[in-house]
Protein backbone atom coordinates (compact mmCIF):
# COMPACT_ATOMS: atom_id res chain seq x y z
CA UNK A 1 0.00 0.00 0.00
CA UNK A 2 1.16 3.47 -0.89
CA UNK A 3 0.99 6.09 2.35
CA UNK A 4 0.70 10.00 1.06
CA UNK A 5 -0.01 12.73 3.53
CA UNK A 6 -2.32 15.60 3.13
CA UNK A 7 -1.13 19.00 2.96
CA UNK A 8 -2.69 18.91 6.78
CA UNK A 9 -0.60 16.84 7.55
CA UNK A 10 2.70 18.11 5.86
CA UNK A 11 1.84 21.14 7.10
CA UNK A 12 1.71 19.78 10.82
CA UNK A 13 4.81 17.86 10.50
CA UNK A 14 6.59 21.30 9.49
CA UNK A 15 5.23 23.03 12.31
CA UNK A 16 5.84 20.44 14.58
CA UNK A 17 9.52 20.43 13.59
CA UNK A 18 9.38 24.05 13.76
CA UNK A 19 8.50 23.80 17.13
CA UNK A 20 10.99 21.52 18.49
CA UNK A 21 13.77 23.34 16.57
CA UNK A 22 12.70 26.12 19.55
CA UNK A 23 12.02 23.99 22.26
CA UNK A 24 14.96 22.12 22.19
CA UNK A 25 18.55 23.48 23.77
CA UNK A 26 21.34 24.03 20.78
CA UNK A 27 22.69 20.74 19.49
CA UNK A 28 20.26 18.77 21.52
CA UNK A 29 21.01 14.74 20.14
CA UNK A 30 19.38 13.59 23.50
CA UNK A 31 17.64 10.99 24.29
CA UNK A 32 16.57 12.26 27.66
CA UNK A 33 18.40 10.81 31.10
CA UNK A 34 14.80 10.86 33.63
CA UNK A 35 17.23 10.82 36.24
CA UNK A 36 18.43 14.28 35.45
CA UNK A 37 16.84 17.13 36.80
CA UNK A 38 18.15 19.61 34.31
CA UNK A 39 16.42 16.67 31.61
CA UNK A 40 13.37 15.84 34.01
CA UNK A 41 12.40 19.66 33.96
CA UNK A 42 12.93 20.30 30.27
CA UNK A 43 10.39 17.08 29.45
CA UNK A 44 7.66 18.75 31.83
CA UNK A 45 8.31 22.09 29.87
CA UNK A 46 8.09 20.86 26.46
CA UNK A 47 4.75 18.92 27.36
CA UNK A 48 2.82 21.40 28.89
CA UNK A 49 4.10 23.76 25.27
CA UNK A 50 2.69 20.87 23.34
CA UNK A 51 -0.49 20.74 25.76
CA UNK A 52 -1.19 24.55 25.30
CA UNK A 53 -0.54 23.97 20.88
CA UNK A 54 -3.24 20.83 21.78
CA UNK A 55 -0.72 18.72 20.06
CA UNK A 56 -0.26 16.32 23.40
CA UNK A 57 -3.72 14.91 22.79
CA UNK A 58 -4.95 15.91 19.56
CA UNK A 59 -6.17 12.76 18.76
CA UNK A 60 -8.88 12.27 21.52
CA UNK A 61 -12.13 13.07 21.13
CA UNK A 62 -13.02 17.04 21.43
CA UNK A 63 -15.02 16.23 24.51
CA UNK A 64 -12.28 14.97 26.34
CA UNK A 65 -9.48 18.15 25.22
CA UNK A 66 -8.77 16.50 21.74
CA UNK A 67 -9.51 17.98 18.49
CA UNK A 68 -10.75 14.63 16.40
CA UNK A 69 -7.08 14.30 14.80
CA UNK A 70 -6.81 11.05 12.53
CA UNK A 71 -4.24 8.50 13.66
CA UNK A 72 -2.15 9.24 11.09
CA UNK A 73 -1.76 12.52 12.62
CA UNK A 74 -1.23 11.08 16.11
CA UNK A 75 1.82 8.44 14.08
CA UNK A 76 3.33 11.63 12.84
CA UNK A 77 3.80 13.65 15.65
CA UNK A 78 4.96 10.28 17.20
CA UNK A 79 7.14 9.48 14.52
CA UNK A 80 8.68 13.20 14.80
CA UNK A 81 9.10 13.23 18.46
CA UNK A 82 10.77 10.18 18.26
CA UNK A 83 13.48 11.11 15.59
CA UNK A 84 13.97 14.62 17.01
CA UNK A 85 14.53 11.99 20.28
CA UNK A 86 12.54 14.83 21.57
CA UNK A 87 11.32 14.66 25.85
CA UNK A 88 7.64 15.89 26.66
CA UNK A 89 5.55 12.48 24.89
CA UNK A 90 3.85 11.09 28.16
CA UNK A 91 2.74 8.28 26.62
CA UNK A 92 1.46 6.24 29.36
CA UNK A 93 -1.23 8.88 29.88
CA UNK A 94 -2.00 9.64 26.81
CA UNK A 95 -1.46 6.20 24.29
CA UNK A 96 -2.40 3.95 27.04
CA UNK A 97 -4.70 5.06 30.39
CA UNK A 98 -6.20 7.42 28.93
CA UNK A 99 -7.82 5.55 25.55
CA UNK A 100 -8.52 3.00 27.67
CA UNK A 101 -10.43 5.25 30.56
CA UNK A 102 -12.36 6.35 27.52
CA UNK A 103 -13.20 2.80 26.46
CA UNK A 104 -13.58 1.21 30.02
CA UNK A 105 -13.84 4.07 32.43
CA UNK A 106 -16.28 5.38 34.85
CA UNK A 107 -17.79 9.04 34.22
CA UNK A 108 -16.44 10.41 37.41
CA UNK A 109 -12.91 8.57 36.33
CA UNK A 110 -12.81 10.63 33.02
CA UNK A 111 -13.98 13.83 34.27
CA UNK A 112 -10.85 13.42 37.05
CA UNK A 113 -8.39 12.00 34.83
CA UNK A 114 -8.83 13.23 31.35
CA UNK A 115 -8.52 17.08 31.38
CA UNK A 116 -4.92 16.75 33.77
CA UNK A 117 -3.70 14.06 31.28
CA UNK A 118 -4.54 16.69 28.71
CA UNK A 119 -3.18 19.64 29.80
CA UNK A 120 0.36 17.63 30.35
CA UNK A 121 0.01 18.10 34.44
CA UNK A 122 0.33 14.45 35.52
CA UNK A 123 2.53 11.53 34.84
CA UNK A 124 1.32 8.32 35.25
CA UNK A 125 3.24 4.54 35.12
CA UNK A 126 2.28 1.35 34.44
CA UNK A 127 2.06 -1.62 37.03
CA UNK A 128 1.73 -4.93 34.72
CA UNK A 129 5.09 -6.70 35.49
CA UNK A 130 6.06 -8.48 38.78
CA UNK A 131 9.04 -10.53 39.98
CA UNK A 132 7.63 -13.45 38.98
CA UNK A 133 4.92 -12.36 36.22
CA UNK A 134 6.36 -10.93 32.77
CA UNK A 135 5.63 -12.51 29.95
CA UNK A 136 3.09 -14.47 31.22
CA UNK A 137 1.11 -11.85 33.07
CA UNK A 138 -2.01 -13.95 33.89
CA UNK A 139 0.22 -15.70 37.02
CA UNK A 140 0.31 -12.19 38.46
CA UNK A 141 0.36 -12.24 42.45
CA UNK A 142 -0.20 -8.67 43.45
CA UNK A 143 -3.40 -9.08 45.73
CA UNK A 144 -6.08 -6.42 45.91
CA UNK A 145 -8.57 -7.54 48.81
CA UNK A 146 -12.07 -5.69 49.25
CA UNK A 147 -12.54 -3.65 52.55
CA UNK A 148 -15.67 -1.75 52.76
CA UNK A 149 -15.64 1.44 49.68
CA UNK A 150 -11.61 0.27 49.50
CA UNK A 151 -9.45 -2.23 48.07
CA UNK A 152 -6.21 -2.88 50.49
CA UNK A 153 -3.27 -3.80 47.30
CA UNK A 154 -0.15 -5.78 48.59
CA UNK A 155 2.53 -6.88 46.55
CA UNK A 156 5.31 -5.83 43.81
CA UNK A 157 5.79 -4.68 40.65
CA UNK A 158 8.62 -4.47 38.71
CA UNK A 159 10.22 -2.77 35.71
CA UNK A 160 7.77 0.60 36.29
CA UNK A 161 8.99 2.94 33.75
CA UNK A 162 8.96 6.47 35.40
CA UNK A 163 7.64 5.23 38.56
CA UNK A 164 9.98 7.80 39.75
CA UNK A 165 8.50 10.51 38.94
CA UNK A 166 4.87 9.33 38.51
CA UNK A 167 2.14 10.82 40.22
CA UNK A 168 -0.75 7.80 39.85
CA UNK A 169 -0.44 4.00 38.58
CA UNK A 170 -2.91 1.96 36.56
CA UNK A 171 -2.40 -1.73 37.39
CA UNK A 172 -3.50 -5.21 37.74
CA UNK A 173 -4.59 -6.99 40.83
CA UNK A 174 -5.87 -10.28 41.81
CA UNK A 175 -8.76 -10.21 43.40
CA UNK A 176 -9.99 -13.28 43.18
CA UNK A 177 -7.43 -15.95 43.73
CA UNK A 178 -9.46 -18.89 43.07
CA UNK A 179 -10.57 -18.00 39.59
CA UNK A 180 -9.12 -18.86 37.00
CA UNK A 181 -5.62 -17.65 35.91
CA UNK A 182 -7.25 -15.73 33.22
CA UNK A 183 -10.14 -14.58 35.43
CA UNK A 184 -10.32 -12.72 38.55
CA UNK A 185 -8.28 -10.15 38.15
CA UNK A 186 -8.78 -5.93 37.78
CA UNK A 187 -7.36 -3.06 36.88
CA UNK A 188 -7.18 0.10 39.62
CA UNK A 189 -5.84 3.03 39.54
CA UNK A 190 -3.70 4.55 42.22
CA UNK A 191 -2.19 7.61 43.82
CA UNK A 192 1.75 7.04 43.92
CA UNK A 193 2.25 8.98 47.08
CA UNK A 194 -0.40 6.31 49.00
CA UNK A 195 1.14 5.10 52.26
CA UNK A 196 2.37 1.88 51.80
CA UNK A 197 3.66 2.76 48.49
CA UNK A 198 7.82 2.40 48.09
CA UNK A 199 9.77 2.95 44.31
CA UNK A 200 13.00 1.35 44.35
CA UNK A 201 15.44 2.51 41.48
CA UNK A 202 16.67 -0.09 38.98
CA UNK A 203 19.70 1.58 36.72
CA UNK A 204 19.74 0.08 33.26
CA UNK A 205 22.91 -0.83 32.01
CA UNK A 206 23.59 2.60 29.90
CA UNK A 207 23.67 4.10 33.25
CA UNK A 208 20.29 5.71 33.19
CA UNK A 209 17.54 5.59 36.00
CA UNK A 210 14.21 4.96 34.48
CA UNK A 211 13.05 1.61 35.89
CA UNK A 212 11.97 1.06 39.12
CA UNK A 213 10.70 -1.58 41.49
CA UNK A 214 7.02 -0.86 43.46
CA UNK A 215 6.41 -2.49 46.30
CA UNK A 216 2.62 -2.10 48.10
CA UNK A 217 2.44 -2.85 51.51
CA UNK A 218 -1.67 -2.44 53.08
CA UNK A 219 -1.84 0.50 50.15
CA UNK A 220 -5.96 1.44 50.14
CA UNK A 221 -7.21 2.04 46.92
CA UNK A 222 -11.17 3.23 46.81
CA UNK A 223 -13.37 1.25 45.27
CA UNK A 224 -14.22 3.60 42.58
CA UNK A 225 -10.99 3.99 41.24
CA UNK A 226 -11.15 0.18 39.82
CA UNK A 227 -11.54 0.51 35.65
CA UNK A 228 -14.38 -1.53 34.28
CA UNK A 229 -16.15 -4.41 36.29
CA UNK A 230 -14.77 -6.56 38.97
CA UNK A 231 -12.51 -9.38 37.68
CA UNK A 232 -12.93 -7.82 34.68
CA UNK A 233 -9.41 -6.88 34.21
CA UNK A 234 -7.57 -9.01 32.28
CA UNK A 235 -10.13 -7.92 29.02
CA UNK A 236 -9.12 -4.26 29.76
CA UNK A 237 -5.90 -5.15 30.32
CA UNK A 238 -5.38 -6.50 26.86
CA UNK A 239 -7.08 -3.40 25.28
CA UNK A 240 -4.61 -0.80 27.02
CA UNK A 241 -1.65 -3.18 25.69
CA UNK A 242 -3.26 -2.48 21.94
CA UNK A 243 -2.56 1.17 22.67
CA UNK A 244 1.16 0.28 23.72
CA UNK A 245 2.35 -1.57 20.74
CA UNK A 246 3.10 0.81 18.03
CA UNK A 247 6.60 0.19 16.94
CA UNK A 248 6.85 3.96 15.54
CA UNK A 249 8.67 5.12 18.21
CA UNK A 250 11.64 2.91 17.51
CA UNK A 251 11.05 3.79 13.66
CA UNK A 252 12.12 6.98 14.50
CA UNK A 253 14.91 6.09 16.65
CA UNK A 254 16.39 3.90 14.15
CA UNK A 255 15.95 6.71 11.24
CA UNK A 256 17.93 9.10 13.24
CA UNK A 257 20.60 6.85 14.12
CA UNK A 258 21.22 5.62 11.08
CA UNK A 259 20.88 8.95 9.79
CA UNK A 260 23.50 10.35 12.08
CA UNK A 261 25.95 6.96 11.28
CA UNK A 262 25.61 8.22 7.50
CA UNK A 263 26.83 11.58 8.41
CA UNK A 264 29.48 10.66 10.40
CA UNK A 265 30.95 8.02 7.80
CA UNK A 266 30.27 10.36 4.64
CA UNK A 267 32.62 12.92 6.49
CA UNK A 268 35.25 11.13 8.30
CA UNK A 269 35.41 7.68 7.07
CA UNK A 270 36.60 7.58 3.45
CA UNK A 271 37.65 3.26 3.42
CA UNK A 272 34.29 2.72 5.02
CA UNK A 273 32.20 4.99 2.06
CA UNK A 274 33.90 2.99 -0.58
CA UNK A 275 33.32 -0.46 1.17
CA UNK A 276 30.75 -2.34 -0.75
CA UNK A 277 29.66 -3.67 2.37
CA UNK A 278 28.83 -1.17 4.57
CA UNK A 279 26.86 0.18 1.86
CA UNK A 280 24.80 -2.50 1.28
CA UNK A 281 23.92 -2.90 4.80
CA UNK A 282 23.08 1.01 4.91
CA UNK A 283 20.81 0.17 2.08
CA UNK A 284 19.38 -3.49 3.88
CA UNK A 285 18.74 -1.44 6.95
CA UNK A 286 17.22 1.71 4.38
CA UNK A 287 14.86 -0.95 3.46
CA UNK A 288 14.34 -2.65 6.43
CA UNK A 289 12.97 0.65 8.92
CA UNK A 290 10.76 1.47 5.82
CA UNK A 291 8.95 -1.84 5.81
CA UNK A 292 8.65 -1.25 10.41
CA UNK A 293 7.08 2.34 8.78
CA UNK A 294 4.81 1.25 6.45
CA UNK A 295 3.50 -1.44 9.22
CA UNK A 296 2.82 1.11 11.61
CA UNK A 297 1.26 3.64 9.30
CA UNK A 298 -1.37 0.56 8.40
CA UNK A 299 -2.36 0.02 11.63
CA UNK A 300 -3.14 3.29 12.12
CA UNK A 301 -5.13 3.96 8.70
CA UNK A 302 -7.33 0.85 9.78
CA UNK A 303 -7.85 2.88 13.15
CA UNK A 304 -9.05 5.49 10.85
CA UNK A 305 -11.26 3.77 8.95
CA UNK A 306 -12.99 2.20 11.59
CA UNK A 307 -11.24 -1.26 12.19
CA UNK A 308 -9.82 -2.21 15.77
CA UNK A 309 -6.63 -4.02 14.52
CA UNK A 310 -5.80 -7.18 15.85
CA UNK A 311 -2.24 -8.04 14.63
CA UNK A 312 -0.95 -5.36 13.12
CA UNK A 313 0.25 -3.16 16.26
CA UNK A 314 1.94 -6.86 16.90
CA UNK A 315 3.51 -6.93 13.99
CA UNK A 316 4.68 -3.13 13.87
CA UNK A 317 6.40 -3.38 17.40
CA UNK A 318 7.61 -6.71 16.46
CA UNK A 319 9.69 -5.42 13.37
CA UNK A 320 10.62 -1.78 14.37
CA UNK A 321 12.22 -2.99 17.84
CA UNK A 322 14.15 -5.76 16.32
CA UNK A 323 15.59 -2.94 13.32
CA UNK A 324 15.81 -0.58 15.81
CA UNK A 325 18.24 -3.44 17.86
CA UNK A 326 20.29 -3.79 14.40
CA UNK A 327 20.62 -0.24 13.65
CA UNK A 328 22.80 0.43 16.49
CA UNK A 329 24.44 -3.44 16.72
CA UNK A 330 25.46 -2.36 13.10
CA UNK A 331 26.34 1.24 14.53
CA UNK A 332 28.87 -0.37 17.09
CA UNK A 333 30.60 -2.43 14.16
CA UNK A 334 31.15 0.45 12.00
CA UNK A 335 32.39 2.97 14.80
CA UNK A 336 35.17 0.28 15.96
CA UNK A 337 36.31 0.84 19.11
CA UNK A 338 35.79 4.21 19.25
CA UNK A 339 32.15 3.67 19.08
CA UNK A 340 32.62 2.04 22.57
CA UNK A 341 34.31 4.55 24.62
CA UNK A 342 32.29 6.45 27.07
CA UNK A 343 29.82 9.77 26.60
CA UNK A 344 32.30 12.27 27.81
CA UNK A 345 35.39 10.31 27.37
CA UNK A 346 37.98 11.05 24.90
CA UNK A 347 37.73 9.83 21.58
CA UNK A 348 33.96 9.57 21.90
CA UNK A 349 32.42 9.05 18.78
CA UNK A 350 29.22 10.82 18.23
CA UNK A 351 29.60 11.73 22.12
CA UNK A 352 29.40 7.99 22.36
CA UNK A 353 25.78 7.83 22.32
CA UNK A 354 25.55 4.95 20.14
CA UNK A 355 26.50 2.25 22.86
CA UNK A 356 24.42 4.33 25.33
CA UNK A 357 21.39 3.65 23.15
CA UNK A 358 22.68 -0.16 22.16
CA UNK A 359 22.19 -0.70 25.50
CA UNK A 360 19.37 1.13 26.34
CA UNK A 361 17.74 -0.55 23.45
CA UNK A 362 17.93 -4.14 24.56
CA UNK A 363 14.77 -3.70 26.60
CA UNK A 364 12.42 -3.04 23.02
CA UNK A 365 11.87 -6.51 22.64
CA UNK A 366 11.42 -7.37 25.75
CA UNK A 367 9.04 -4.43 26.99
CA UNK A 368 5.19 -4.03 26.16
CA UNK A 369 5.42 -8.03 25.50
CA UNK A 370 8.27 -9.76 24.39
CA UNK A 371 8.50 -10.41 20.80
CA UNK A 372 8.22 -14.10 21.49
CA UNK A 373 4.60 -13.18 22.41
CA UNK A 374 4.18 -11.06 20.13
CA UNK A 375 4.72 -13.37 17.27
CA UNK A 376 1.93 -15.70 19.06
CA UNK A 377 -0.44 -12.97 18.67
CA UNK A 378 0.49 -12.79 14.91
CA UNK A 379 0.18 -16.62 14.56
CA UNK A 380 -3.05 -16.95 16.45
CA UNK A 381 -4.61 -13.71 15.32
CA UNK A 382 -3.63 -13.77 11.68
CA UNK A 383 -2.79 -17.44 10.42
CA UNK A 384 -5.54 -18.84 12.49
CA UNK A 385 -3.15 -21.23 13.84
CA UNK A 386 -3.98 -23.26 17.03
CA UNK A 387 -2.83 -22.21 20.60
CA UNK A 388 -0.34 -25.32 22.11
Amino acid sequence: MRFEFTEQEQAFRADLNAFLDAELPAGWAGPPDESRGDHWQLTLDIRRNLAERGWLVMSWPREYGGADSSPMMNIIFSEVMAYRRAPGNERFGTRMIGPTLMAFGSDEQKREHLPRIARGEVQWCQGYSEPDAGSDLASLQTRAARDGDEFVVNGTKIWNTLAHRADMIFMLARTDPDAPRHRGISMFLADMKSPGVTVRPLVNMSGSHSFNQITFDNVRVPASNMVGELNDGWRVGLGLLNFERSGIDYVGWAQRTLDELRDYVVGHDANAVGDTGVRERFAQLDAEIEAARLLTYESAWLQGQGHAPAMEPSMSKMTASEVCQDVHEFGLELLGMNGLVEPGTEGAVLEGRILKLRLFYVSGTILAGTNEIQRNIIAQRGLGLPRE
